[in-house]
């Protein structure tokens, strides 16, 4: 089964439900309609994931060269 303590919600859908009429009584023999508004509710839960924490990178990111720059450097390394 799934631990209760660490449910999270995923998903909460709600829809609309055929109302229901019904009939309330009133004062002096009048009648008022009651109408109810039911709706589904539609709910998806999961467990929560442990965190595992990111390695830290220990590589430098190498830095981005245009294509302009890159033609020019093999130019001069030809000559």
């Amino acid at each position: 089964g799934l631990d209760v303590d660490s449910l999270v919600i995923e998903h909460i859908q709600v829809n609309k439900a055929p109302k229901m009429r019904r009939r309330t009584y009133r004062a002096h023999g009048r009648i008022n309609p009651y109408m109810s508004s039911p709706c589904h509710i539609e709910m998806i839960l999961t467990e929560k994931e442990q965190i595992v924490p990111k390695p830290e990178e220990e590589v430098a990111q190498k830095k981005k060269i245009s294509q302009k720059k890159l033609k020019k450097q093999k130019l001069m390394a030809r000559e």
